[in-house]
């Protein structure tokens, strides 16, 4: 069987900034048949839940990686330490499980695959990618947003 990770939130798992998931019966159904590895980064990474909304700023997943950009809370507090461990901890899980695609949250700070929120925390969108999307991809893991969320 296929592994596969998945953010957690989309499996049932209350641990989005919210305090809330992204369940549905549309991603149940992708993963029939499948070996799903959950996780969340962001728990992961030592933040809590519910925990302050987080943006990237100067850039995307990649950019972080890169150290040219940040993610920080609504509040000014940088948090990109405990995103990129998140991520490292993501990739040891994928690897750990034979992941070799993900399934992620869309526009997440971590877990965004194509587009983030910018930001300005006024809920717009830009193209890029999250840290977790970023790394996993970095190291050959295909990455997909999770559809209709």
């Amino acid at each position: 069987m296929e592994a596969v990770l998945v953010s957690a939130c989309l499996r049932g798992v209350p641990c989005r900034y919210d305090g809330r998931d992204k369940a549905s019966s549309e991603i149940d159904e992708a993963m029939a048949g499948r070996v799903v590895v959950s996780f969340c980064p962001e728990v992961a990474g030592g933040l809590a839940t519910p925990r302050r909304p987080a943006e990237l700023v100067g850039g995307d997943g990649h950019d972080v990686l890169d150290g040219t950009a940040r993610v920080v809370e609504d509040t000014g507090r940088d948090v990109t330490a405990e995103f990129v461990a998140g991520a490292h901890r993501a990739l040891a899980a994928a690897r750990h499980g034979g992941c070799a695609e993900a399934l992620l949250m869309p526009r997440s700070p971590s877990c965004g695959r194509g587009a983030v929120y910018d930001g300005s925390f006024a809920g717009e969108t830009v193209s890029g990618d999250g840290v977790t999307a970023a790394l996993l991809e970095r190291h050959g893991i295909t990455v997909r947003a999770a559809p209709g969320v």
